[in-house]
């Protein structure tokens, strides 16, 4: 009888790799450049950051926070609940919005859209201006783990930085004010936290309440631009990048005075942890403990 023997299993493909809450914040390039009046930058020094597009065209940018989860700004959807999002796409690791790399990009639908139901649409109050996407790819899977394409952290709830504290921004928007041409290359730019104190005497009868931040450039010559809206502003504790707001508002750009205004990511973590079921996300496990 001729003996059998046990054949050799097929190979199969490589396990998806995705960041985790004990691996988010990681990147491989440094900090190099700025967004209004500075240079170029690299996906790889803010591998988090997604392109919102409706259509054709780019929208708002976004942080990924969990491999099927984007957080960015809810005045980036004006039709609210009524939004169809089957109109919209999600890029991440993406250099440019007006080139396409397939060897770093990853591109997605977007399967839910949740936007805070506090937020008003009807008037120029930008409070809870927060909303998440739930993304998936036409095989039906979530973010890839790549040099450039990562996920930020987010920190504990009601976490706080001190006054001064340098963080980064990112975007893909305007030059300038009422300029007609986004920049296409992603940019991203230093700014200091201003206490709340400064931020509501800068902005005098505008609304800055308990959920928002203020942050600045040096020399007022550093800030977010239209097109930026829904954006990171990433801090750096212990070598791990931490997301602690979303680019929201502000008067003009880079205008002596009147810093830019961000949605203060560590008043919902609770909101993100209903509508996403990410505990250990959310719970902000990397930030670094109190002895």
């Amino acid at each position: 009888m001729m003996e059998i023997k046990p054949t050799k299993p097929l190979p199969t493909s490589e396990p998806l790799k995705q960041d985790t809450e004990l691996t988010c914040g990681e990147r491989h390039v440094e900090r190099i450049s700025k967004i209004i009046g500075g240079s170029q930058s690299t996906v790889e020094s803010q591998p988090w950051i997604a392109a919102i597009f409706k259509g054709r065209g780019f929208m708002c940018g976004g942080t990924l926070i969990a491999p099927c989860w984007v957080l960015t700004a809810a005045h980036c959807f004006p039709q609210g609940r009524s939004t169809q999002i089957k109109r919209y796409s999600v890029y991440l690791g993406k250099n440019a919005i007006n080139e396409t790399n397939p060897v770093k990009e990853q591109q997605f639908t977007v399967s839910k859209l949740v936007v805070h139901e506090d937020f008003d649409y009807t008037t120029e109050n930008y409070n809870h201006d927060i909303a998440l996407l739930k993304i998936t790819n036409t095989n039906g899977q979530c973010a890839r783990k790549t040099e450039s394409v990562r996920t930020a952290c987010l920190p504990p709830f009601q976490q706080r930085l001190p006054t001064g504290f340098f963080c980064e921004i990112a975007g893909y928007g305007r030059h300038q004010k009422g300029g007609f041409e986004y920049s296409r290359h992603l940019k991203q730019a230093q700014v200091k936290l201003l206490s709340q104190s400064t931020c509501r005497k800068d902005y005098q009868m505008e609304e800055v309440n308990e959920n928002m931040f203020c942050a600045a450039g040096r020399d007022w010559k550093d800030d977010a631009c239209q097109g930026d809206s829904g954006g990171p502003l990433v801090c750096e504790v212990n070598n791990t990048l931490f997301l602690f707001g979303i680019i929201s508002w502000g008067k003009e750009c880079a205008e002596t005075s009147k810093p830019g205004v961000y949605t203060k990511v560590t008043n919902y973590n609770q909101w993100i942890l209903k509508h996403t079921g990410l505990a250990t996300y959310t719970a902000g496990s990397r930030y670094p403990q109190k002895d």
